[in-house]
């Protein structure tokens, strides 16, 4: 994983969580919030930079490093604060990767139709948020008793993006059990063509995960893996 720098806006639970995380996975990190006492929940010798200002404030951004982030989250208590300064990111600096914390679940499917990600449950807003801030590595959200399938979530790759996603299945390996997109779960996935901002739930055996990150990645098949019987070798 390249490590990128991130802005986060809001030094909450959820943002100081997000920044410490962040910071120890290598990514240099600007957080910012309206107050100073916020940033006591940072841990002792926090690596990063704090900024006084609110996430919709260009000179506060810019002081955070906006022109050369890669990637943004928008975590303060304030749906609209959070979308407005997601909107600033994506249309003036241009970033990446932006999502915006939503309370409001109402709200959510708006703005995932502007091409903003939203997140909105609390109890798993931090790996949430981090999982589109950074894309590049399936999160296990489910495994059997056994230890031998799991289910991942992975946002598409672009290099799928126009592509049949039912050719990333392989028999008693991968099955594609669902796509989010636009915040809506389609289980209608036969003739389903790839889109941008899509999430794919998928079901491994274990001892396939490393092929499936491969192909994800856009790597070549490792030798031995081969491609199964009943898959043509191109499209």
């Amino acid at each position: 994983m390249v490590p990128v720098h991130v802005i986060v806006v809001g030094c909450g639970r959820v943002g100081s969580g997000l920044a410490t995380r962040l910071s120890a996975n290598g990514h240099s990190v600007a957080i910012l919030d309206k107050n100073l006492r916020a940033f006591r929940r940072l841990p002792a010798g926090w690596p990063g930079t704090t900024v006084v200002g609110s996430g919709f404030d260009r000179d506060a951004l810019d002081q955070a490093g906006a022109d050369r982030a890669g990637a943004l989250a928008a975590v303060t208590s304030g749906d609209n604060s959070n979308i407005l300064t997601a909107r600033i990111a994506r249309e003036t600096y241009e970033i990446a990767n932006v999502v915006a914390r939503i309370y409001d679940p109402r709200r959510a499917q708006i703005y995932l139709r502007l091409g903003i990600p939203t997140v909105a449950t609390v109890s798993w807003t931090i790996d949430q948020v981090e999982r589109r801030l950074i894309p590049g590595t399936s999160a296990t959200e489910w495994s059997d008793t056994t230890g031998t399938v799991t289910l991942v979530e992975r946002t598409l790759p672009d290099h799928l993006a126009g592509q049949l996603l039912r050719t990333l299945d392989r028999p008693g390996e991968v099955r594609l059990v669902s796509v989010t997109r636009a915040g809506v779960a389609r289980l209608d996935i036969g003739e389903l063509v790839g889109q941008e901002g899509d999430v794919l739930h998928l079901m491994v055996a274990v001892d396939a995960r490393a092929d499936l990150e491969a192909r994800l990645a856009g790597e070549p098949a490792s030798a031995g893996s081969g491609t199964p019987s009943g898959h043509g070798g191109g499209r």
